[in-house]
């Protein structure tokens, strides 16, 4: 699985890795989200029902993979479902986040452990760079403080994630598709199952 905060370049790189492992590709669909538009512009008034929709979108495309060919080679995903209590933590008040905290408890009863998890972190100003870049229009109106905390939510959660491999990735310095040197390392690095924590920043030249 591969997560990061918002603009750091999950989908690219998932999508890449699913096509040189031949593995199949699960994708988050934020677009799919009715209420994230409006929740980016008032998150106070719709931080519940957009964080239920993504939940429950979530928990569908990961109820898809256990009906789904077992036997494939592998699966990359764009999104590990822990993610998902990350951002009600950081966006929902008392009443609302006890009611999301019932509602995921009695969705998730169980979901897929993944081998290694790939954490992309970069810093503030390239995530707000790359979000501009992208020109996704329910993105424009993001509060900078807002991904300021969101940066700082997923470094607190990775710091102490221990319940698989993990892989923390400088994404700042890292172009995984105009750098073929880059992307060549990263694989090789995933070839190496110990230790359990390691850490990837790209070649300099």
């Amino acid at each position: 699985m591969v997560e990061g905060p918002i603009g750091v370049g999950k989908t690219t790189l998932a999508r890449r890795l699913a096509q040189s492992l031949h593995g199949n590709l699960l994708e988050e669909a934020p677009e799919q989200n009715a209420f994230l538009e409006r929740f980016y512009l008032n998150p106070r008034a719709w931080a519940l029902p957009a964080q239920l929709s993504f939940l429950l979108q979530r928990v569908e495309q990961l109820s898809g993979l256990f009906q789904a060919d077992l036997f494939a080679p592998l699966w990359v995903a764009d999104f590990m479902l822990e993610k998902d209590r990350l951002f009600a933590r950081l966006n929902l008040p008392g009443d609302d986040l006890e009611l999301y905290e019932r509602v995921f408890r009695r969705l998730v009863d169980r979901s897929p452990q993944p081998d290694i998890v790939i954490y992309l972190h970069a810093p503030f100003d390239v995530l707000r760079a790359r979000i501009a870049a992208r020109g996704r229009a329910y993105e424009r109106s993001i509060d900078p403080a807002y991904l300021q905390n969101l940066a700082a939510a997923y470094a607190a959660f990775f710091s102490t994630y221990d319940r698989t491999r993990l892989l923390v990735v400088n994404a700042a310095d890292a172009d995984f598709v105009g750098r073929e040197d880059h992307y060549r390392h990263l694989l090789e690095r995933l070839g190496q199952p110990e230790p359990r924590r390691q850490f990837f920043d790209p070649p300099l030249l």
